[in-house]
């Protein structure tokens, strides 16, 4: 039976936002871990790394995030692995963010200066000495605005984990919009909610990337 969309449909489908912005979380976390690792393989001395970090983020930037959501819960289930959507899609957008983070960091590490290295290099520092306490924090100004930029992406790729089945923000518009028909007013305030979440976060990309540019402009 057909029902028309109102207080409780609405409702509904902004309560389901909590999904897209836990996947989104956790995601994001579990990207940040693999995509440090892939950018200071990048930039590792030893080719082997640079080599696996290479291909690992070439192989997950050249092709669509749909289709990692469909290998990691289809292929997980075929190899008798039961996975079900929640872990598949944070699986799927994890290695995803990786790649993504891992190439915008490497840029943002090889951003720093080469004075900053040599100048570790020639007080005694170490690799990961010189890494961690020379050349990352310096970095890590850097990365914020791209990074950020990144996460409103991701927030949004999250859409496509209803594919597999998860029940977020948008699969919830699905649902609500067989039971009523109002396509418009459905995804339209799916579409609110998605911008209600990402509009924020654009705002403090667009700031912190000011701010950068002031503060090495002088």
């Amino acid at each position: 039976m057909i029902r028309a969309f109102g207080w409780n449909e609405f409702l509904v489908i902004v309560a389901a936002a909590q999904w897209t912005i836990a996947l989104s979380a956790i995601a994001f976390a579990g990207g940040s871990v693999g995509g440090l690792l892939m950018a200071l393989m990048r930039v590792s001395e030893t080719r082997a790394l640079r080599l696996f970090a290479t291909g690992f983020i070439r192989v997950f930037q050249g092709t669509p995030l749909l289709m990692q959501l469909f290998l990691v819960f289809f292929g997980m289930n075929i190899f008798g692995f039961a996975i079900n959507p929640w872990i598949a899609a944070t699986i799927a957008l994890a290695l995803h963010a990786s790649a993504f983070l891992g190439e915008i960091w490497r840029g943002c590490i090889e951003a720093v200066p080469k004075g900053q290295r040599e100048a570790a290099t020639a007080l005694g520092l170490r690799y990961f000495r010189s890494m961690r306490h020379v050349i990352l924090p310096q970095a890590a100004r850097i990365a914020v605005a791209p990074t950020v930029g990144f996460l409103v992406q991701l927030i949004k790729g999250t859409s496509l984990a209803s594919i597999i089945g998860f029940t977020e923000l948008t699969r919830q518009g699905q649902i609500i919009n067989n039971a009523t028909f109002s396509p418009f007013l459905v995804f339209g305030t799916v579409a609110a909610v998605y911008f209600l979440l990402c509009w924020p976060l654009s705002l403090i990309a667009r700031r912190m990337e000011t701010r950068f540019s002031r503060a090495t402009a002088r």
